[in-house]
C-alpha cells in the first residue's frame, strides 16, 4: 500500500531495512541508525544517477530505485526466510 500511494521512492523504505538487516545483523540498536545512513545515501545516489545519465533533462527517480530495489526485491525473497529479530 505504502507504494501504491507514494510511489516507487516509497519502495526504498520496504526495501532498504531488510538489505541494512543482512548487512549489520538483526539487533535493533545497529539496524536504525545504519537504516538510516544507508537508506539516505541510496536516494542521494539515485537522484545523482538520474540528473547525470540523461545530463540536459532529468530522469525520474523512480526508474532508478525500480531498477536497483526491484532485484534486490528478488534477492531477498529467493535468500532465506526471515528470523524475525531472532539472534543469528
Amino acid at each position: 500500500m505504502a507504494v501504491a500511494v507514494s510511489g516507487v521512492i516509497g519502495f526504498v523504505g520496504l526495501v532498504i531495512p531488510h538489505i541494512v538487516r543482512l548487512l549489520v545483523g538483526s539487533d535493533h540498536r545497529r539496524v536504525l541508525p545504519a537504516g538510516v545512513l544507508i537508506g539516505a545515501s541510496f536516494m542521494v545516489l539515485a537522484d545523482l544517477l538520474a540528473r547525470t545519465i540523461v545530463a540536459p533533462q532529468e530522469m525520474p527517480i523512480g526508474v532508478i530505485t525500480a531498477f536497483i530495489g526491484a532485484p534486490a526485491l528478488l534477492v531477498l525473497i529467493r535468500r532465506r526466510p526471515y528470523l524475525y529479530g531472532a539472534a543469528e
